[in-house]
């Protein structure tokens, strides 16, 4: 494969969900893979990619699913990343790009270089797109159209394998970065691992409160649409705020002062400091949506 073709003969996807299924569809749409071979733990989950075209076969055993890929797209839960790595290690081909869609990256680098160690074709990536949904069936080729992907190249890492995987993420649709994975890592916490926790928490909250049929039964759309990602996969997340605990507890502790802040504004019935915050905040998600809408 080069990055001027992007043409990969094997594509092997470990973990074949929304992300690493709309990943194959999508360069199969693209026309740039000869074979997908799939793999992971749910056969059944495996034996419907087949059905459904995303993949051409499968292999239980990761180590197998590798052997003549010529990339390799790891897609499992954080927690699983360094099991995996360890068990493709001896398999893969010398030459074969290895990239991964893991949430938050310095966990996912720790694993990859104690199972690879300085591996100069690993690519650690994350695609900045996704739906409340998972497994196979909920993936699509155009997932990543107009979504932003970020990838964190190492020290070690060959510019060739950067470029090679830029170009696949590309012909997904993607717009591809890069930063480094400290500041990856900082970044999602404050823009995805917190409004994550904020819904899976509020949720939670209510469900506890005493009459809470009552208060879901009169929730209406504001509710709905806040709380939308709450029906996300709970071990895939659970993972990723551990992974990154660090930067997720800073973001957290940043915004549970501004919430102190906020009720104490509520409790004063301070109407123009809450009114200065509201209108601060739409200015704020309004010019965030005009710029998502160019």
């Amino acid at each position: 494969m080069t990055a001027e073709t992007m043409a990969v003969g094997q594509l092997t996807v470990i973990g074949v969900g929304l992300i690493g299924g709309s990943f194959a569809r999508a360069l199969r749409q693209a026309g740039l893979v000869r074979a997908v071979v799939g793999s992971g733990r749910g056969e059944a989950n495996l034996r419907r990619a087949v059905e459904l075209g995303v993949i051409d076969r499968y292999e239980l055993d990761p180590a197998r699913a590798v052997a003549e890929a010529d990339v390799v797209v790891v897609g499992v839960p954080l927690g699983a990343m360094r099991s995996v790595f360890t068990a493709i290690a001896p398999a893969l081909k010398p030459s074969a790009i290895v990239t991964d869609v893991g949430s938050a990256k310095a966990s996912v680098v720790a694993d990859a270089r104690a199972a690879f160690g300085a591996r100069p074709t690993f690519v650690p990536g994350h695609p900045i797109a996704g739906t409340e949904k998972s497994g196979v069936e909920a993936s699509f080729a155009e997932l990543f159209q107009r979504r932003k992907v970020i990838l964190t190249p190492l020290p070690e890492t060959d510019p060739a394998a950067t470029a090679a995987v830029r170009s696949l993420w590309e012909a997904a649709g993607a717009e591809v970065l890069e930063m480094s994975v400290a500041h990856h890592d900082a970044v999602l916490a404050a823009t995805s691992h917190l409004p994550h926790l904020l819904a899976y928490g509020l949720v939670d909250t209510l469900s506890r409160w005493d009459d809470s049929s009552e208060i879901f039964q009169y929730a209406a759309g504001g509710f709905r649409d806040f709380t939308r990602i709450a029906s996300s996969d709970p071990i895939m997340w659970r993972d990723i705020c551990v992974a990154n605990r660090e930067a997720v507890s800073a973001a957290l502790d940043r915004y549970l002062e501004d919430l102190t802040a906020l009720a104490a504004l509520v409790r004063a019935g301070d109407g123009a400091a809450l009114e200065a915050v509201f209108r601060r905040a739409k200015e704020t998600r309004d010019r965030y949506v005009a710029m998502l809408e160019q």
